[in-house]
């Protein structure tokens, strides 16, 4: 039976970064108008205050520096405070679907071999543009591939589950080589009001070809992907369709991103880090000797807690790579950027993990060793 390979991978980043310091002066400057307004509510004590941020606050809490998104202009004017993407005729190509296509020439450019190779394209991502007609066909259509195409969203772990269902085409015979895109426009969810949040997500697009091991000239060998489910109302956004029949709108603050963080720490951390070891040993393979694990970026804590109980002491920048400072946290993407940009170093034998972990609870792992 045929194994499956990922053969090479692409990144698409937005042109536009926005720091914690322009982050926090525009969240600032909204706070000050906010309590100014409300003064005299404050002081009865019928409004509560908003407390102002600052970067050192972000920095520590999550180790995030600075994030690229689709739109600057909108997210740091404190009348707006949101990403301003103004919509498309549906002759043009989707904004998702673009940056899709971006990164997946990236990754068949790297790959050197034509576009109509692949046989199927998975659009996986947590920031569906619509419900249909599916992301993953109009990339499909965009790039001339031939075969089958769909989307699919599982949060932040969107990413591990289309590399296990690609893999899962591939060794089944179903076809020769699969695309999977993972197209974040996370800002157009994110609350840039909410102090507690309003510095995590960024934008990117991140592309992986999955194909089988006669056909591969090179890449990473998947010695094994696992996926794991556990609902979980911890990490929520309601926005849907349904939200035009609720007499009160559609602008209530779970419209948009919300969690609870403190609690998602508590959860994930040690669900993440046994299924790691638990699926290591599964495969005969020692977790204290993974030369690198690209694990979701989410928060820096997270990662650093979870590299630890995996390597049984703390890991190295090397072995726990970190992109969330640059990137903060982009879901399904995150992980992929990590793996795309740190692994030239690898030779022949060596094995590293791609994590993934985020809303549901869901999470997937991804054994890879360099051929």
């Amino acid at each position: 039976m045929a194994h499956a390979v990922i053969s090479a991978t692409g990144l698409y980043t937005p042109p536009n970064s926005v720091s914690n310091e322009e982050l926090v002066a525009t969240f600032n400057t909204y706070v000050e108008r906010f309590n100014a307004a409300h003064a005299e509510e404050i002081a009865s004590g019928a409004v509560e205050a908003l407390a102002p941020s600052s970067p050192e606050f972000i920095t520590k809490a999550s180790g995030i520096k600075s994030r690229f998104v689709v739109d600057k202009s909108g997210i740091v004017d404190p009348e707006i405070m949101r990403p301003v993407i103004p919509e498309r005729s549906n002759e043009e190509l989707s904004v998702l679907a673009e940056m899709a296509v971006l990164a997946a020439r990236d990754a068949i450019a790297r790959w050197g071999r034509p576009a109509s190779d692949i046989g199927a394209v998975i659009c996986a991502a947590s920031n569906m543009q619509r419900p249909y007609p599916a992301m993953a066909i109009e990339v499909q259509n965009a790039l001339g591939i031939p075969g089958f195409a769909f989307d699919m969203n599982v949060a932040c772990s969107s990413a591990t589950f289309g590399i296990k269902t690609a893999a899962d085409f591939v060794t089944s015979g179903s076809v020769g080589a699969v695309l999977m895109v993972n197209p974040e426009i996370c800002s157009g969810h994110l609350n840039f009001r909410d102090r507690d949040s309003h510095f995590i997500f960024g934008d990117v697009a991140t592309a992986v070809i999955v194909e089988r091991d006669d056909t591969a000239a090179g890449g990473w060998d998947i010695l094994g992907a696992r996926l794991k489910t556990e609902f979980s109302n911890n990490i929520r956004n309601n926005f849907g369709f349904l939200n035009r029949g609720d007499p009160e709108g559609r602008d209530k603050p779970d419209k948009l991103f919300v969690q609870n963080g403190r609690k998602v720490f508590r959860d994930v951390v040690p669900m993440v880090s046994d299924m790691i070891i638990d699926h290591a040993g599964e495969l005969g393979l020692d977790p204290h000797t993974l030369k690198r694990m690209w694990l979701h970026q989410a928060n820096i804590n997270m990662n650093d807690m979870i590299g630890r109980k995996v390597l049984g002491r703390d890991p190295t920048p090397e072995e726990n790579v970190i992109i969330l400072d640059a990137y903060a946290n982009t879901s399904s993407a995150g992980s992929i950027i990590a793996f795309h940009r740190h692994n030239d170093d690898f030779v022949a034998g060596e094995t590293g993990l791609i994590c993934s972990f985020g809303a549901g609870y869901s999470a997937g792992t991804v054994f890879v060793r360099r051929r």
